[in-house]
């Protein structure tokens, strides 16, 4: 809630923010004048020391623009002298999401969250935890010929999770793995051979990775989630389809950290759970 400040204290206020903007953009009374489209004499008046009175609204609105700061700033009504636009620009941010096995984007933000532990709900089965049959199935029929090129980068990012400093949590709804499974939904016509090899290659990688790589299963009929990726506390990334939504700002991090937290703790299946979980899965093909 914000707190009310007299007229006279608020004016005061408005007094000092301006100098302030003006002394870190080295701009002068003339310059100020100049940029706002007002008389030398009103910006003088503005900076004075004496009396309560504040501009109107359309003075006020012109030396924000020309200082590059809010309007609210200036008037005491936020501790945040950026302007609406430039804090969501910052904040948040648009990319394309290729549909390809090897994204850069995403690799570079795993590779600026080095150390940090990445929380990360994906869109059907994580991509590193593929057998290259299912990957071909999925992909050639996008990616075409260079399929064979995007196996082999697909591999050294496997490498490269490896190798990595960073602890790797992954959600998955149930009913991913049960219609992988059975072949049904997305993965219908996917063959039995490919769907067993698939069932062991998750298997042998959970051995082989557990504790730093864990994967929980949750059930969405219960808890929802879209697809997306936490960096430790330096991002959220939502996957939209043809892109992500990318979120820098500490609240949404949070919120969003909070929310897989919640799938792993109300999950069905956990990470240790999920070898004998799976090995049921294989038996049932």
């Amino acid at each position: 809630m914000m707190t009310k400040i007299d007229k006279l204290a608020r004016a005061a206020l408005f007094r000092d923010r301006l100098s302030e903007a003006m002394g870190e953009r080295r701009m002068t009374q003339a310059g100020l004048a100049r940029q706002a489209g007002v008389d030398r004499s009103t910006v003088s008046q503005l900076l004075g020391q004496g009396g309560a009175r504040l501009p109107n609204a359309q003075v006020v609105a012109e030396c924000a623009g020309a200082l590059g700061v809010s309007a609210d700033w200036l008037l005491g009504l936020t501790d945040r002298p950026e302007r609406a636009a430039d804090l969501v620009a910052a904040s948040m941010e648009i990319t394309k999401a290729p549909r390809a096995l090897v994204d850069e984007q995403i690799f570079d933000w795993h590779q600026e969250a080095a150390g940090y532990k990445v929380r990360h709900v994906p869109a059907g089965l994580p991509d590193m935890f593929k057998t290259p049959e299912v990957l071909k199935w999925e992909y050639e029929p996008s990616l075409g010929r260079s399929i064979e090129q995007a196996l082999g980068a697909s591999q050294d990012r496997l490498d490269w999770m490896r190798q990595a400093r960073s602890d790797y949590e992954i959600a998955v709804p149930v009913y991913e793995l049960t219609s992988f499974a059975k072949s049904t939904g997305y993965y219908q016509g996917l063959a039995a051979p490919l769907r067993r090899a698939q069932i062991d290659r998750m298997a042998e990688l959970h051995d082989q990775l557990y504790p730093t790589v864990r994967f929980h299963l949750f059930d969405a009929r219960q808890l929802f989630s879209a697809p997306v990726t936490v960096f430790g506390p330096l991002m959220a990334v939502l996957y939209l389809g043809q892109n992500y939504l990318a979120f820098r700002d500490t609240d949404r991090v949070q919120f969003m950290t909070r929310h897989f937290d919640l799938l792993v703790r109300e999950a069905l299946v956990s990470s240790r759970e999920l070898p004998a979980f799976l090995d049921d899965l294989r038996k049932a093909i």
